[in-house]
């Protein structure tokens, strides 16, 4: 990581939130337009900085109540997200580093009242795949392979939490997904 990277996430302390960035912030809206790049996955359990940027990434994600969040939308241009595995008793947060999906279904869905925290007051449905095979690291550096699916905020939508926060990394808002 760079010195401005490692100097964005120590920049309070681990019990302090990060403040989101805003499509309504012109500087904010074109950072979250950029593509985001791959993290060192050699050591990641033992990397002090990613370590403490994961856990106030959480008290970020708790605070704002979301059920995923990507580094980009805290000012982080690097391949990681958080998301709150719905499809898991508890409703766990899981990172995932440098993920990828890797097949993905040959149809696609409408999910209904997809948002973010990085686009308030506003909802839509969005065109999400029913399921996807992912690949990704967690914070202690195994590499998790699974297949992950969901289509209705009824049940299970945890594919359509991984998509939404995968799509951060790439540049894309939801509000490039929607439905006609």
């Amino acid at each position: 990581m760079t010195k401005e990277e490692v100097a964005l996430i120590n920049n309070g302390p681990v019990n302090t939130p990060y403040r989101v960035l805003l499509t309504t912030d012109k500087k904010d809206s074109l950072f979250l337009r950029q593509k985001s790049t791959d993290l060192d996955i050699n050591n990641i359990a033992e990397n002090k900085d990613l370590q403490f940027f994961i856990e106030r990434l959480k008290m970020t994600l708790a605070v704002e109540s979301g059920v995923g969040i990507a580094a980009p939308q805290v000012g982080l241009g690097r391949n990681l997200f958080l998301f709150m595995r719905i499809d898991k008793p508890g409703i766990p947060v899981q990172v995932a580093i440098n993920p990828r999906i890797v097949a993905h279904s040959g149809e696609t869905i409408c999910f209904e009242n997809d948002g973010c925290l990085s686009v308030p007051e506003l909802s839509g449905n969005t065109n999400r795949y029913p399921w996807i095979e992912v690949e990704y690291y967690n914070e202690k550096g195994e590499l998790i392979k699974e297949r992950l699916s969901g289509h209705s905020r009824e049940g299970d939508f945890t594919g359509v939490i991984f998509q939404h926060e995968f799509d951060h990394l790439q540049g894309t808002l939801f509000i490039d997904r929607l439905c006609e």
